[in-house]
């Protein structure tokens, strides 16, 4: 990270100033607002970390709970969720303290006696290199504790309000045109309600959302009458595999084991078998007791004896996505939505792929970057259109995947063993799978052909490149914090950057012509560096040039002191070439990522008027009067 550009910070570089709304901040929760969560889970808490890294938005995140989350039912992280961990910088910490998934065992009937398991496999768990991050389990409370502490460090000192819970809601034309009714669940004024006005609101309340059923939105899908028990156990055991994850498939059952975090917990998912329809949920009154006695039945020859039990349940599977993820019931290029909901209240599905707390993070990082882009006065409302657009195809592909990752867990294939659908579909599960289509925040005109390792509308896969001022290699992408900024890669042409090339052209451009982005959308007075993160990477070694060879839009003044930021200018590492890596091509490309972190547009250097068009609908604030009002009575929903 960068620090002391403001001067000299003797403590802690990771907590900032408070500025903005954080300077004297009450931890009261106000009539008025920017942005109203409802819901402290993964998906509010991270659109919570995002909005609160600035000091001009006033958001609210309200919890039902009174106080922080104890024992969290999610625990498994992927690795496309631990790169944004690393955005939020935390990534180091929360991998310290997780169990880190490296192989996974596949165990079935023993040919020779079927009432037994025998392993039949072991796989790496990435055996393709998708991602350089790590695959981890850690429970869902430690994972909201981690962006509660982020929340705290930035300049909007943002907290959790608990102790609130959504009663209703209305809709009108105000200029705060959301009005909430939140009641007190505990402290003094518990029992009573009060309104608050909000210009969004974002329902992050669970499967049984209260926000969804206040719009109108309606879930899509069914449960599948096929029930699990999951306990989360210290036991005495004689299983070889219990600090692996483990797939058990057995003449009389299946189990999904999954080792916690700490060494001695252990995770284990038993299959309880198919449900009747008429059932009316009297399988979830399974005891205890029957779970350890189906799960020791299923993993003959071995056993396991239950000495301490931190948690358990029983669900049925079930596979939904909500018809719309905002209130606008019949989208149109007037409609301009102002409540949206994430993560289980818009989508549910089986926990056994991993992927719940994953996909719904990625809903709150979605939509807050451009809450943000709103806000601050950079795009128009229509901007926020693309949430919806964008995240329920998302999560209709995370239903499908679950559908047939559940049917093979229950013993249904089509004649794939599961470990070989295990590792044919492992970037699904790992989160890298999302490509978002040409649309407002994809180009339909990028060359993809100029980085083929870059695939449009998908997240920028990192590689590794040498940082020219201190001779330090780092892994480019790395470098991205979820701050809200645009990042511009520029992949230099083969020329050196001391002589004349198409790279300096474009610099120039960038820097100084009217239709540059980070001439046209930087506010006045605003560092050049505050909205659009320029980075150069030359084809060259390091060595082979000096910083100070670079044009000046790749050494941008930023800070009160007007100090050149050299961070930004990198060289390539021989035998490990960042352009061979990832497809780049000799003669440069231009990379555009957006907050988020997904490919919007790439483009040769000399698409200079490409770029602009690309980002000129984006920051286009004309269409902001174009909202058309919508009024709602009060919906009161439990």
């Amino acid at each position: 990270m960068k620090f002391h550009h403001h001067g000299y910070v003797s403590e802690d570089p990771r907590v900032t100033q408070p500025a903005g709304v954080g300077i004297n901040r009450s931890p009261e929760l106000p009539d008025e607002m920017d942005v109203l969560i409802i819901g402290a889970g993964p998906a509010g808490m991270l659109a919570a970390a995002q909005l609160s890294v600035f000091p001009d938005i006033r958001a609210h995140i309200v919890e039902r709970r009174p106080s922080r989350l104890e024992l969290g039912h999610a625990d498994g992280i992927q690795a496309r969720t631990v790169e944004t961990f690393q955005a939020f910088g935390f990534k180091n910490e929360i991998v310290d303290e997780a169990y880190r998934i490296t192989e996974t065992a596949f165990w079935k009937p023993d040919p020779e006696n079927p009432d037994h398991i025998v392993r039949t496999a072991i796989t790496e768990d990435d055996p393709y290199g998708i991602s350089e991050f790590e695959h981890i389990i850690v429970n869902q409370a430690r994972v909201l504790d981690y962006f509660r502490e982020f929340m705290a460090r930035q300049p909007s000192r943002m907290g959790v309000n608990f102790g609130y819970e959504f009663v209703g809601l209305t809709i009108d034309d105000s200029e705060y045109p959301v009005e909430v009714e939140l009641m007190a669940t505990a402290g003094p004024d518990q029992g009573e309600t009060r309104r608050v006005r909000a210009k969004y609101v974002l329902g992050a309340d669970g499967a049984r959302s209260k926000v969804r059923s206040a719009i109108g939105a309606t879930h899509q899908g069914k449960i599948s009458y096929h029930a699990w028990g999951v306990a989360d156990v210290i036991a005495k055991t004689d299983f070889p595999d219990i600090r692996l994850k483990s797939i058990i498939n057995s003449s009389k059952g299946n189990i999904l084991h999954i080792p916690r975090e700490g060494g001695y917990l252990f995770r284990t998912y038993v299959d309880l078998g198919e449900v009747p329809e008429d059932d009316n949920h009297e399988i979830r009154k399974t005891p205890l007791e029957e779970i350890v006695r189906r799960g020791n039945e299923i993993m003959a020859p071995y056993s396991f004896e239950v000495e301490d039990v931190a948690w358990w349940s029983v669900y049925e599977v079930g596979h939904r996505v909500t018809d719309r993820f905002d209130d606008v019931a019949e989208p149109s290029d007037e409609a301009t939505p102002h409540v949206f909901i994430a993560g289980d209240a818009c989508h549910t599905h089986s926990a056994k792929a991993g992927q719940g707390m994953n996909v719904s993070m990625q809903d709150g990082f979605n939509l807050s970057w451009k809450l943000a882009q709103v806000l601050r006065g950079y795009s128009s409302e229509r901007l926020l259109r693309t949430y919806t657009q964008e995240r329920q195809k998302i999560a209709q592909d995370l239903i499908d995947f679950d559908l047939e990752w559940s049917g093979r867990m229950a013993g249904r294939g089509d004649g794939e063993s599961i470990e070989e659908f295990y590792v044919r579909t492992a970037e699904f599960p790992a989160g890298f799978m999302t490509q978002y289509e040409p649309s407002l925040l994809i180009s339909d005109e990028a060359k993809q052909e100029l980085a083929t390792g870059y695939p449009l509308g998908k997240r920028f896969k990192s590689a590794r490149a040498v940082r020219r001022a201190d001779a330090n290699d780092h892994h480019i992408g790395h470098q991205h914090r979820a701050d809200g900024r645009w990042r511009i890669y520029v992949f230099a042409d083969a020329a050196h950057p001391a002589e004349h090339s198409t790279v300096d052209n474009f610099a120039q451009w960038l820097e100084n012509d009217p239709s540059s982005p980070v001439v046209r959308h930087t506010k006045p007075g605003d560092d050049r560096d505050s909205v659009f993160d320029v980075k150069v990477i030359y084809q060259q070694p390091h060595r082979e040039f000096n910083v100070t060879d670079a044009p000046a839009a790749f050494r941008p003044e930023c800070g009160p002191h007007r100090v050149e930021d050299w961070n930004l200018v990198y060289g390539t590492i021989p035998g490990e070439d960042i352009f061979d890596l990832r497809g780049i091509s000799r003669d440069g490309a231009v990379i555009i990522v957006r907050p988020d972190m997904y490919v919007a547009h790439i483009a040769g250097l000399e698409d200079t008027d490409s770029i602009a068009r690309f980002f000129e609908p984006i920051f286009d604030l004309s269409q902001s009067a174009d909202a058309q009002p919508r009024t709602r009575e009060l919906d009161h929903v439990g």
